[in-house]
């Protein structure tokens, strides 16, 4: 017997086990909505009054999804806070509806089971996942602005405790099968093939609710009011110290968790549906939705218009240096290609193999993977320090010095040993593609593809085309860095691109500011609490003194005076500080006896400066970021981007311009065209004409015009 509706489906067995199965018709994966509740206590209500029913089963129709979480998209229809909360209330009454059951109930989890697919999961009494890389299990709404908003706060700290959960929600993290297992979120791990089996098993067991046994610190500070006000206290200074009060949510999931610590459940679902609607209509959740629709957008995008990209089964990474080794590790691990590293040296070839090995590894040692799913990624590397085994490489990405005649020669190489239709992507920071694919025979197989480092850990990648680019090189590149992991910006060819053209500007400022006698722990101080995950002085040592000096010079010969860096980096490079590469900057490396970063004090002697404290502290973030943001509309203008967009997502993904203002143009919008103007006149008239607003933005100010509608 089946009762069937638009997205759920109820099906009976012989044995008394029933099956509740999601399936959203037209999607690729299941996402909860408002309209699907009637469904659902529809549905809860016929197994509710059908006593031939003694256990449920709640279990996805899609191929690799269990539910990935709400329809972020209603949101922005609420006008108001209540009607966000409402959703809330809702959510609320279904699961608990689903809770109150009195047959059990057991999630069957595979895929993505996250937010709202995870708080269904949570109402049941049972959980069973499967072992597949494809699952991960977590509450990233934090992410968003935005708490859990149908029971999370409440269920999850009941689950696992109120400290597991609130590194949960507060940072957003997924959690692999394996984690999930651990930390008692879920009760069982199956492979994919039994999981229906071992749900149904569970269910037969005839238990409901498992009782979990907490530790001893546990009990000590969980299970009393003066414990658990020492975890929400310190969990508050930690989010403090984290967000710089830019973010609201995490306090906010921090207070749900607490109330219903303190004064039960119901106050706890109260104060979780009244803060969600308060949540939904800040300014910050709606600039972080704003990305997160961006980026969804943008994964459906080849990058060229009408092109398609071309089958990638191989990969070729010319240096086994730092970038290389990055590079080569990404197409392992995440896009699953085999990759050849062709170096000049044995000793590159084995840094390379042992960096990607130890980055595998470390996904071993924190049960991300096995250490067979390790060896098997890691036996898609080769290496080779002559051209042998490339013939048939499908994209070559080369990482080898700054040096033009040393990447024309790579060109050179790579149409003599490859196919007629083989890409050639130079990973760049500074030299122009059109430069590098002058000497080729073969010019429209020839791209940019700029990574920052560290290769693994940085989102963005910038694809450069050059005049004479393909399109099909274009959506074949942009296709490549997906299955990295990567989210890629098609940028137009052109000195520093993009990225690092808005970022020169910001960091030349920075200099200005302490040449000007402001100490480095003032100014980093200003950008961080400004929302920049580091500040300039720190970025400048992590990524290297002597790089940034080397860029400086080529930007102000193409793009004029305004790029001119200041004396600072020579007089660095003449101490032989170059970062933490040599242990030698801003800051001091090494041993220290203090956790705390602390200046190299030597350092201000050495740029001929005494520090003192400034006198517009108040303006140092100010100084800096309008010089980005200017920029950032000049490439907008001259087309080296091809929309605000994509000029939001390369700021944010690239350098860490903060999320929760929706990147420069977002940004720009919200203070508006003619305040910025109005900023930067000002600075033009005290410091220069590095300063002068360009032309779209006094256009903008003066029709009133915005990026975004």
């Amino acid at each position: 017997m089946e009762s069937t509706v638009k997205t759920f489906t109820l099906t009976r067995r012989d044995d008394g086990i029933a099956l509740l199965t999601m399936d959203v018709p037209g999607e690729t994966m299941n996402t909860l909505k408002a309209e699907f509740v009637p469904e659902m206590t529809d549905l809860l209500a016929q197994v509710r009054g059908d006593s031939s029913i003694k256990g449920l089963v709640i279990i996805s129709g899609k191929k690799d999804s269990f539910v990935a979480g709400a329809d972020i998209a209603m949101l922005d229809a609420c006008d108001t806070s209540q009607k966000a909360s409402d959703l809330s209330i809702a959510g609320h009454k279904v699961f608990g509806e689903l809770e109150k059951l009195e047959i059990p109930v057991v999630a069957a989890i595979h895929g993505a089971c996250l937010g709202g697919g995870l708080e269904l999961a949570l109402a049941c009494d049972k959980r069973v996942c499967t072992d597949d890389s494809k699952t991960v299990l977590g509450l990233p709404e934090v992410q968003l602005g935005l708490l859990p908003g149908s029971g999370g706060t409440q269920r999850l700290p009941r689950l696992i405790g109120i400290a597991k959960a609130l590194d949960m929600m507060l940072t957003g993290k997924q959690l692999r099968p394996k984690q999930a297992l651990k930390l008692g979120l879920v009760d069982d791990m199956v492979p994919q093939t039994i999981l229906l089996d071992a749900a149904i098993e569970l269910l037969k067991s005839g238990k409901k609710r498992r009782k979990r046994q907490p530790g001893i610190m546990e009990l000590l500070l969980e299970h009393s009011h003066f414990g658990r006000n020492i975890i929400f206290d310190q969990a508050l200074k930690q989010v403090e110290r984290k967000t710089q009060g830019n973010y609201p949510a995490p306090a906010k999931i921090i207070d749900c968790v607490r109330i219903g610590a303190d004064e039960g459940m119901a106050a706890g679902l109260a104060t979780e549906s009244r803060y969600f609607g308060e949540l939904v209509m800040t300014p910050e959740s709606a600039a972080l939705r704003s990305i997160f629709f961006a980026t969804t957008q943008m994964k459906k995008e080849t990058g060229a218009a009408g092109a398609q990209p071309r089958p990638l089964k191989k990969a070729v990474v010319l240096g086994g240096g730092l970038m290389g080794g990055g590079i080569a590790s990404v197409t392992i691990s995440k896009a699953k290609l085999p990759v050849r590293v062709k170096d000049i040296s044995e000793k590159g070839l084995s840094n390379a193999l042992s960096y990607a090995y130890k980055l595998l590894n470390n996904g071993v040692k924190r049960r991300y993977i096995s250490a067979a799913q390790r060896d098997k990624q890691m036996a898609l590397m080769s290496t080779t320090t002559v051209y042998n085994g490339v013939h048939d490489a499908d994209i070559v990405v080369e990482a080898v010095f700054e040096d033009l005649t040393l990447k024309h020669q790579m060109v050179q190489d790579i149409e003599r040993e490859c196919r007629e239709n083989t890409v050639f992507a130079s990973n760049t920071s500074s030299l122009p593609i059109a430069q590098i694919a002058a000497v080729a025979s073969r010019p429209e197989n020839v791209i940019g593809l700029h990574y920052f480092s560290p290769v693994e850990k940085m989102p963005l990648v910038e694809v450069i085309a050059h005049d004479k680019t393909a399109p099909e090189t274009i959506a074949t590149t942009v296709a490549f860095a997906r299955k990295q992991g990567k989210t890629p910006i098609v940028v137009k060819d052109g000195a520093g691109f993009y990225v690092n053209r808005i970022l020169a500007l910001y960091m030349n400022e920075a200099a200005q500011l302490l040449l000007g006698g402001l100490s480095v722990e003032t100014l980093d101080s200003a950008l961080v609490k400004f929302g920049f995950p580091v500040g300039p002085m720190t970025l400048l040592d992590e990524v290297g003194i002597d790089v940034g000096a080397k860029i400086g010079p080529i930007l102000e010969k193409e793009l004029g005076e305004r790029f001119r860096a200041p004396a600072a980096f020579a007089k660095l490079l003449a101490d032989d500080r170059k970062g933490r590469k040599n242990s030698k900057g801003f800051y001091v490396y090494g041993k220290r006896k203090s956790k705390k970063k602390q200046v190299d004090a030597s350092v201000y002697k050495v740029l001929g400066i005494t520090p003192g404290v400034a006198s517009e502290n108040s303006r140092l973030a100010e100084r800096c970021v309008v010089q980005m943001l200017n920029e950032a509309v000049r490439c907008l203008e001259e087309g080296i981007i091809s929309s605000a967009r994509d000029g939001d997502i390369g700021a944010i993904f690239g350098i860490g311009f903060p999320p929760f203002l929706g990147g420069p143009f977002h940004y720009i919008d919200t203070m508006g065209a003619a305040k910025l103007v109005e900023i930067l006149q000002e600075y033009q008239y005290r410091f220069g004409e590095r300063f002068a607003p360009c032309e779209r933005l006094k256009t903008m100010a003066a029709e009133g015009q915005k990026f975004f509608n």
